[in-house]
């Protein structure tokens, strides 16, 4: 049933697989903080940008979800693009590109002068931060031994932890200054990836499975071909999980910080001090959320990694359920429910070492990246859908109906086939 082979020694790890594991772990890491940036300061910058009154204006939760729904509809065709360009020209190369790409438009975002700039700055962004996953995972997949995937599923879902840390810490230190700094600004610290690409082009190379198959194949595999044959129901079946995981993830994401926000500013706390409250709650949410990866980890191993999601949604369902089914006040929901729901978030990082290999070579990153991002851009529908219905200032019903994604994502779960070699 599971997965019975135990990891070798740290020893046995070659040069080689420890340079493409810490390139692929150092953009994980930058992913993490240039998703969350603008979570963390998404009210305050747009109500500034519109020069609206107050964080209960209509225009600003409908703008916001706009601009979130850009993002993610950037995250899922960078991720198909992306993913292309890493079956043709190779792993390292592509996963080069995919870095650059993020870490200059999230710096542009700093310069951003209209909401609708802002959009476009996130969206161009986050065709490198979609990339840059289904590139990477890829890269270990082909790089590392089978029996090291769930422990390297948990180690680089912490990677996008301590990156979502790096940003609550950042967003949190500006607050505590005598003159904070404008919220664009936040945006600045995001171009420190572009550095990491100059050392991944000389140390990182390309995977010996990618060089065999470009060689050896005479016909090289397209888009269509992930819905031929037997690879037609994985591309079926995990697109569908990824679309309602993903969307009941991103939904809780995005909306939770504004609700808490909400509750904060209804007793009357004053705008630095909510912001800073709320980057408190969120950075312990991914410190449980480290915790959740290797409990994934281990899953992953006991189980098989399709059993071990299906666990870890369903955990993720009754948290948000229990969290949102009634009324409850700013510390119990950021101290207690939203950390436990942080636990189980430990499911995405399974997806990173599972997906890939469902897929033949010359279509692993295609395969990968096409089935989660068909996720965001259903979490990017969803944003705005229930950016539409949730009523003003307050998301708790919106939350709570999000939570049923998950759920069904359990349940479907169970069509998906058991890890491959």
């Amino acid at each position: 049933m599971g997965l019975t082979a135990r990891p070798g020694r740290l020893g046995d790890i070659t040069s080689r697989q420890w340079k493409s594991g810490t390139a692929a772990w150092l953009g994980w890491l930058f992913d993490g903080l240039e998703i969350h940036l603008y979570t963390l300061v998404a009210t305050p910058l747009v109500v500034h940008l519109l020069g609206s009154a107050t964080s209960s204006d209509p225009a600003v939760k409908e703008k916001s979800a706009y601009i979130q729904a850009a993002f993610l509809v950037g995250w899922a065709l960078g991720g198909a693009f992306f993913g292309r360009l890493g079956d043709r020209i190779g792993r390292s190369r592509a996963l080069s590109l995919t870095i650059l790409t993020y870490a200059v438009c999230t710096g542009l975002c700093a310069a951003a002068q209209t909401w609708w700039q802002l959009m476009l700055f996130r969206f161009l962004a986050a065709l490198g931060i979609g990339g840059e996953w289904a590139v990477g995972a890829a890269l270990l997949a082909e790089t590392w031994p089978r029996a090291w995937r769930p422990l390297l599923s948990a180690v680089l879902q912490t990677a996008v932890n301590l990156g979502i840390l790096f940003a609550a810490s950042f967003v949190t230190l500006l607050s505590f200054l005598p003159h904070p700094p404008p919220d664009r600004w936040v945006f600045l610290i995001g171009v420190a990836p572009a550095l990491l690409v100059f050392w991944i082009r000389r140390q990182v190379p390309e995977s010996d499975a990618w060089r065999h198959a470009e060689s050896e194949s005479a016909s090289k595999p397209g888009l269509r071909d992930l819905f031929r044959g037997k690879v037609a129901p994985i591309t079926w079946h995990t697109s569908a999980v990824c679309a309602l995981g993903l969307s009941g993830w991103w939904l809780f994401q995005f909306w939770h910080p504004q609700h808490l926000r909400r509750l904060l500013e209804a007793s009357g706390t004053p705008s630095s001090e909510a912001t800073r409250d709320v980057s408190a709650a969120f950075f312990l949410l991914n410190v449980v959320a480290i915790a959740g990866n290797f409990a994934a980890g281990w899953l992953g191993r006991r189980l098989g990694s399709r059993r071990a999601i299906a666990v870890m949604f369903a955990g993720m369902f009754a948290s948000m359920a229990g969290a949102f089914a009634v009324p409850r006040e700013f510390a119990e929901l950021a101290w207690f429910w939203m950390p436990l729901v942080g636990f189980f978030s430990g499911v995405f990082g399974l997806f990173t070492m599972y997906l890939p290999p469902l897929f033949p070579t010359l279509l692993r990153t295609t395969g990968a990246g096409f089935c989660y991002n068909i996720g965001r851009l259903a979490a990017a529908a969803a944003s705005v859908v229930f950016g539409w219905a949730a009523p003003v200032g307050d998301f708790r019903l919106a939350l709570l109906f999000s939570s049923l994604l998950t759920l069904a994502a359990s349940v479907w779960t169970l069509r998906l086939p058991d890890d491959a070699a």
